[in-house]
């Protein structure tokens, strides 16, 4: 009896079931990529009998185990990148789960590739660090800020339009005070900065359908820091934005301050109206330090002024201001920079407007080594009895009647030196260089100037360019 219980106890023994069930895997819910791009899937798996290891296969892109399940685990999870193809369609990933018993289990996650995503809409303020990506384009549709703390990277080739809009749904891109822009683009892909209306897109230079003389299709660009201004108090709102918007505060104490890099930018079509005689500038500089770089910028076809600087000493190299609005190069508040190496082409009223102090800081700009097509210009160099500036090195064409250099400021020693002009057959400095200014101004032939912009400095990235060396 004895005997017959140890028996039954080893048989027994030898037949307990030691099986397992097969591994369970759940796909993901079914997703979407852009045509070759990557994308992340998780499966979770579970595995009686402990996880031995997963493979991947896929259908319409390629896929690769990123993040695979701990040996010998009861339960986990399987991260795979899927690389979508370049068909437009259905894709799809399948993982395969083995456990330690050799049983496996697969699971099926579900892509539809999509053509890639190239536009975006930008509709609220920047309160984080954001990348705009090369190959892009990014429509604002209204007033776009970028807060203080925060950094907008641009990258090269990028395209920028804002939508139509005037009085305070006028679109724009404002950096605040205490936010930065970097937008570094290159000589081969520039960004640019454009209405919704223009049909270019980013590898292209000049616009498709839009005239170079077309203005005020949106607003611009406003750059704000917090470096000394010289208005009726240490920091003010800068005109074009409205006084509710609180990003719209210039000036402070940081002469260095920095607001970014901004490098190889053309600005277009911009100059919307905010309110009567209210426009916003192609570019706007309000209080900005000179720890900001500023090169290789064109602003075209602005409905108010090209540049207009609001004190501040961020110096600027390498600008073209052709067709816009009112004046091309406009300097207020005690600016304290330099622009260096320019050309000015047919603004509708001044060339240079050239503001003095309006408070009790007192500082000097410079102006040099530039070129000024003057064509239906109303005037060439509007000054005030306190504007605080050296010129030199400017080379003033294409003259007519009724344009002048109006008067020499007398309230503070301001230089300029080596000024050329081309004169209309039958005239004389004096009929444009008025108040003693034909005294620093030498009249030469036409293609004989010695002084002037380098115009190699703008091939390629510029419109303006090719238009420009034609002449």
């Amino acid at each position: 009896m004895i005997s017959m219980i140890a028996g039954l106890a080893i048989f027994t023994a030898c037949n307990k079931d030691e099986s397992f069930d097969a591994p369970a895997v759940t796909a993901p819910a079914a997703t979407s990529a852009g045509i070759a791009s990557d994308i992340e899937l998780t499966f979770n798996f579970t595995t009686d009998g402990g996880f031995k290891s997963s493979s991947v296969t896929a259908t319409n892109g390629t896929a690769v185990v990123k993040t695979d399940g701990t040996s010998g685990s009861k339960s986990g999870a399987v991260v795979v990148t899927y690389t979508a193809g370049s068909v437009v369609g259905a894709g799809s990933v399948i993982l395969t789960v083995t456990d330690n018993e050799n049983k496996t289990s697969s699971a099926t996650g579900v892509i539809s590739v999509l053509e890639e995503q190239i536009e975006f809409t930008i509709s609220g303020n920047i309160t984080q660090n954001t990348t705009w990506e090369t190959g892009k384009v990014y429509i604002l549709t209204s007033r776009i800020a970028v807060v203080s703390g925060v950094t907008l990277t641009i990258q090269e080739g990028v395209v920028v339009k804002g939508e139509a809009g005037t009085g305070a749904n006028a679109t724009a891109l404002l950096i605040a005070r205490g936010g930065k822009l970097m937008a570094e683009g290159t000589a081969d892909a520039p960004i640019i900065f454009t209405s919704v209306a223009d049909e270019i897109m980013p590898g292209e230079v000049a616009s498709p359908n839009l005239e170079p003389t077309l203005n005020g299709l949106w607003g611009g660009l406003l750059i704000l820091g917090n470096a000394p201004i010289s208005a009726d108090a240490a920091s003010v709102q800068i005109e074009g934005i409205p006084p509710s918007d609180q990003n719209g505060l210039y000036g402070g104490s940081d002469a260095a301050d920095n607001s970014g890099t901004i490098r190889y930018i053309s600005i277009r079509h911009g100059g919307a109206n905010i309110g009567e005689g209210n426009e916003i500038n192609g570019l706007t500089l309000g209080g900005v330090g000179s720890g900001t770089i500023i090169e290789n910028v064109e602003v075209i076809a602005n409905q108010d002024d090209g540049i207009e600087w609001f004190g501040g000493t961020v110096s600027v190299k390498n600008a073209v201001l052709w067709n816009v609005g009112d004046d091309a190069v406009d300097t207020d508040q005690s600016w304290a920079g330099t622009l260096d190496n320019f050309i000015v082409v047919n603004p509708g009223d001044e060339c240079f407007e050239l503001d003095g102090p309006e408070g009790s800081m007192v500082a000097k700009h410079t102006i040099k080594n530039g070129t000024v097509y003057a064509l239906i210009a109303d005037g060439l160099v509007d000054n005030d009895a306190n504007s605080n500036v050296d010129m030199m090195n400017v080379y003033f064409r294409d003259l007519k009647a009724g344009q002048d250099f109006d008067q020499v400021p007398v309230d503070y020693a301001c230089s300029f030196q080596n000024l050329q002009a081309t004169l209309p057959d039958g005239t004389a400095l004096g009929d444009y260089f008025k108040d003693g200014s034909d005294a620093f101004v030498t009249a030469v032939a036409a293609g004989s100037n010695t002084v002037g912009a380098d115009f190699s400095k703008f091939a390629g990235w510029s419109w303006a360019h090719a238009v420009l060396t034609a002449k």
